[in-house]
């Protein structure tokens, strides 16, 4: 007989965390089902091994996103949420969401909505797709409901690699240059210097300075390399302080060039994100305060507490909205004729498909920019090197000493 340590939520909903005695994992389970358990988590002994996965994983996007599309297929062919649930937990096999899908058809199968059983594991299911789940409960509509989630994490799923895919190229050759440059410096320049000094005679003022560098760097880059790991260590703790992180996202949205495009990509992650919770009937303040959190900037999330609060008061949203400097009169203006018509997750939904083909333009007249500058600054640091490494050289005939 092994013993398992588990914690569970019994009948009256109270959390219990005790030890049970079994021959297997099953058999435990089956134990603690019969006891009428909900089963949070479920370990060996003092083994780590947990019967659902560690908090710190999370679902990854592209998962998520075949996983609510399959769902959704599912439920509208018929299926039970239960019966669904089990063939996708077998489907996706033994990783992250395999084990996070079985749990929540167990929670289900135990009584519990599939809402309250998705909110067991905020590291899979955010608060915009549990909001769209409960509405969807609410108004009979699951499987439609899921189509929408499944459209919209589509949508950012393109989003997000269209970001990659531009910032891709010039990390690359950023890494290249900086690699290359390392190579000289540390392998190549001190060879150099032991051949000049056999030569006897002042060596030009750049190639001093490169060997001096060469030096530092050789004697010096463990300190400097623990420096900067504690300098971005330092920066990324005060990125999460509350004042850091308002700082932070204040300097991206000023950023010459590509502060524009930061607003850009914030607003369409936003108005998708209200767009989809309005047309799935989830009420305008839970819109706005999830919405508020989807688009990554703490200054737009603050600026929809600001309408919140002002709706909560008897404004309209496009009153809210035209009182803020921080949206674009574009934007005040489609919600403006959504409210006037009733159309306003229709118009959201287009501003939202504006905001993603500015992206994609502004991303590529990026690349096109950042391209010929990038191999610019590529060869003036390398061939800065080589130059200064060579410029004794060609000063031969006054260097060497006969």
């Amino acid at each position: 007989m092994a013993k398992f340590g588990y914690t569970a939520r019994n009948e009256a909903g109270a959390s219990v965390t005790a030890t049970i005695e079994a021959a297997d994992e099953q058999a435990a389970l089956e134990t603690l089902w019969r006891k009428n358990l909900l089963i949070i988590n479920l370990w060996q002994d003092n083994e780590k091994k947990r019967f659902l996965p560690k908090r710190r994983h999370q679902v990854c996007q592209r998962e998520l996103m075949v996983f609510t599309r399959q769902f959704a297929t599912m439920l509208k062919a018929g299926l039970p949420i239960v019966q669904a649930l089990r063939a996708l937990g077998r489907q996706t096999g033994g990783g992250t969401l395999g084990a996070v899908v079985n749990h929540v058809a167990t929670t289900v199968e135990r009584g519990l909505s599939l809402s309250e059983a998705l909110v067991l594991h905020p590291r899979a299911f955010n608060n915009l797709y549990v909001s769209m789940v409960q509405a969807g409960e609410t108004g009979g509509t699951l499987s439609e409901i899921l189509e929408r989630a499944a459209t919209y994490l589509e949508s950012s799923e393109r989003l997000r690699k269209k970001i990659k895919g531009a910032l891709a190229y010039p990390v690359i050759v950023c890494v290249i240059a900086m690699s290359i440059s390392m190579f000289l410096i540390i392998k190549i320049i001190p060879m150099f210097k032991d051949i000049y000094r056999d030569l006897g005679s002042q060596l030009p003022g750049p190639t001093q300075i490169l060997i001096q560098v060469s030096d530092f760097v050789r004697h010096y880059a463990v300190p400097c390399a623990l420096a900067c790991a504690i300098a971005v260590f330092l920066l990324r703790q005060l990125k999460r302080t509350k004042r850091g992180q308002v700082v932070w996202d204040k300097y991206k949205l000023r950023l010459p060039i590509l502060g524009s495009l930061v607003q850009k990509i914030v607003l369409s992650r936003l108005v998708r994100t209200c767009a989809a919770l309005l047309r799935s009937g989830v009420p305008i303040l839970e819109t706005l305060r999830i919405g508020g959190k989807s688009g990554g900037n703490v200054v737009f999330e603050a600026a929809l507490v600001k309408a919140t609060t002002a709706i909560e008061q008897g404004q309209t949203l496009t009153e809210a909205m035209y009182r803020d400097p921080l949206y674009p009169p574009m934007l005040v203006e489609m919600v403006a004729a959504g409210e006037q018509t009733g159309h306003v997750p229709e118009m959201l939904e287009q501003v939202a498909t504006y905001y993603d083909v500015e992206i994609e333009s502004s991303l590529n007249e990026l690349t096109s920019l950042i391209e010929p500058l990038l191999m610019v600054f590529l060869g003036v640091v390398v061939g800065t090197i080589v130059i200064c490494m060579f410029l004794p050289i060609f000063k031969i005939s006054q260097a060497v000493q006969f």
